[in-house]
């Protein structure tokens, strides 16, 4: 497929599956990921044949243009979506597949100063949530997603859900709305709501004097931390 059909695949995948779009002329003024991935489908067409000065150059006009870093060498795939884009960074070696949607604030970036592959892959229909840090050379599998601000550093398994800093994989399962932010879970209220419940089972066990020394000792912290708030009004 040539860089032109490339490119035309690119304005038509926003203009078919961006329910914010309401003119073709939009294009050309409000979606500089758009503009970022036109850039970079030439600069990467000129890096390929070996040239390096000049498509550095095209992507520093972009990153100033765009506010979106990309290294002319970073392969991506078709129909890529960068939404919105402000402060994406996109390393040598990523490697990105058909069909992935990528926030503001990405990261795909590397953790080693060695040569060769020491940035992300990111496998057909993969979702990067707004200001996600994916770092080395590692897999996010196909269909994935990963929550926003999460920070993944091992490899995700194909149709997951990562989250959280470092990232682990939450759920599996194939989610046909690559946009159902909604439904990825939420750690922090889980944790807590598994030990409340738990507490909740130890109390329980607890023999009847035990708890009434129990309930004693708990109005004392509650006088206490009835007194500390006070004490910072």
């Amino acid at each position: 497929m040539s860089i032109f059909s490339l490119i035309k695949e690119d304005f038509l995948n926003v203009k078919q599956n961006d329910p914010a779009l309401h003119s073709t002329f939009e294009l050309f003024f409000n979606y500089p990921g758009l503009w970022a991935l036109l850039f970079h489908r030439l600069a990467h067409g000129l890096y390929k044949r070996g040239l390096r000065f000049l498509p550095r150059f095209i992507s520093a006009i972009s990153k100033f243009l765009t506010v979106i870093d990309i290294h002319p060498s970073a392969t991506f795939g078709r129909r890529v979506f960068i939404d919105h884009g402000t402060g994406v960074v996109i390393g040598e070696t990523a490697i990105i597949g058909d069909d992935v949607i990528i926030y503001q604030q990405v990261t795909l970036g590397g953790v080693s100063t060695t040569k060769g592959k020491r940035h992300p892959t990111l496998e057909n229909g993969v979702v990067i949530g707004a200001g996600a840090k994916v770092l080395g050379n590692i897999t996010i599998g196909e269909n994935s997603k990963v929550g926003a601000n999460s920070v993944v550093v091992k490899d995700v398994p194909a149709d997951s859900t990562a989250v959280g800093i470092p990232a682990r994989v939450l759920k599996r399962g194939y989610d046909k709305n690559p946009l159902s932010h909604n439904k990825i879970p939420d750690v922090n209220k889980e944790i807590f709501q598994y030990l409340l419940k738990r507490i909740q089972v130890l109390e329980d066990a607890l023999p009847k004097n035990k708890q009434q020394s129990i309930q004693e000792k708990d109005n004392e912290l509650d006088e206490l931390y009835t007194n500390f708030i006070h004490s910072m009004d």
